[in-house]
């Protein structure tokens, strides 16, 4: 029952780690949506506008990117419903960019006026553009967020190190008489405490394998549900959640169950009943 019991807790301390860790991708997926389109001047030289997608595409900040010539961008701006223009002008009034995605870390408003200013000072540039409101927005959403779990996280946290704590407790009170007796026939505590703490180190490893199997079928069968999910899954991190529920289990029960060891080789057998 003990094992049960702290298997449950340790469940419930995984299952919000996982939560945790697929809100943190999702936020650093949406951070790297965010667009930045940097516009060519007009009757900039091929080799200017070569230099230009060169000097893009080898800064730290990003992402992917890709060249728009002024027919793309027109065919892109017809295949999203709008009229032609021919009737009207007899030119091609849209100029061509390169549009490119940064990385999460760089999705900030600071960054991003550096990286404006930057590409702003290049002789090809005439216009760089991004979406101020949705970056802004986007960066206040993700702080609330991870504020809120990590409020949570902490909390849970401290609620599974009671529980584990009182269950192992309730189990070792079962055995104070048997250690009380242990103690009047003359073991040291050493004696006494070293198998009882094995036992407890052995119950918390078990706890932690059963809570890591339970929630790798809740994760199997959440991707089963919602396949998207697949793409936020994080193998690293997700390992250190399970070494860590592995190590709380382990080490939660032995220092309850020496605690609790101690506690009863101290009391007097009066005090047992």
């Amino acid at each position: 029952m003990a094992i049960v019991g702290v298997s449950l807790v340790l469940i419930l301390l995984g299952l919000l780690g996982w939560i945790v860790i697929n809100a943190n991708k999702l936020g650093q997926n949406f951070k790297e949506n965010v667009e930045v389109q940097v516009y060519v001047r007009e009757n900039v030289s091929s080799k200017d506008s070569a230099t230009l997608v060169q000097f893009v595409a080898s800064q730290p900040y990003t992402k992917s990117y890709e060249y728009l010539t002024k027919e793309l961008a027109k065919q892109r701006f017809m295949s999203d419903g709008n009229k032609e223009w021919g009737a009207v002008l007899d030119k091609n009034p849209l100029p061509a960019s390169v549009n490119f995605k940064i990385r999460s870390e760089y999705a900030n408003p600071d960054s991003l006026i550096k990286i404006k200013n930057d590409l702003v000072g290049n002789i090809a540039v005439s216009e760089v553009q991004y979406n101020k409101a949705l970056v802004s927005n986007l960066n206040n959403m993700i702080r609330k967020i991870s504020l809120i779990l990590l409020a949570v996280a902490v909390g849970i946290s401290i609620a599974v190190i009671i529980l584990i704590d009182n269950t192992i407790r309730l189990a070792m009170f079962s055995n104070r008489f048997l250690i009380k007796t242990m103690q009047m026939v003359g073991a040291t505590r050493g004696f006494i405490a070293r198998p009882m703490d094995i036992k407890a180190v052995v119950h918390g490893a078990i706890s932690g394998l059963i809570a890591i199997a339970v929630i790798l079928g809740v994760i199997f069968a959440t991707e089963q549900l919602l396949p998207e999910i697949r793409a936020l899954r994080d193998y690293t991190l997700l390992s250190a959640v399970f070494i860590v529920i592995v190590f709380l289990g382990i080490c939660i029960s032995f220092i309850s169950a020496h605690r609790s060891v101690i506690k009863y080789l101290k009391m007097k057998l009066d005090d047992l009943y």
